[in-house]
């Protein structure tokens, strides 16, 4: 399944990926990406120049991470709760089958 990253998200992790500290590979992995990916948008943005570079339309690198963790803790809290559920779904059925 292919995913697709809105332009904003783009921008903000090639600058990351530029002047950021780490390297291409570890700001993929930090981010969720595949490093293929920020490897492509890296190289079509020194190409051109700008395109994904333009601060206008980006959010800060500490926003994308910010809400990159947030994101994550949703996600493990969603699945938590998704377990609870489906042990009360088998619990009830087991009762229900008792009667």
């Amino acid at each position: 399944m292919r995913t697709s990253y809105d332009k904003a998200f783009r921008a903000e992790a090639v600058k990351l990926a530029i002047t950021g500290s780490k390297t291409i590979t570890q700001t993929a992995k930090d981010l969720g990406i595949n490093e293929t990916t920020l490897h492509n948008w890296v190289s079509k943005a020194r190409a051109s120049k700008t395109p994904y570079l333009d601060d206008d339309q980006t959010r800060s690198a500490a926003d994308v991470i910010d809400e990159l963790k947030q994101l994550r803790k949703e996600n493990a809290r969603l699945k938590e709760e998704r377990e609870i559920l489906k042990k009360a779904a088998v619990f009830f059925a087991k009762e229900e089958q008792k009667r």
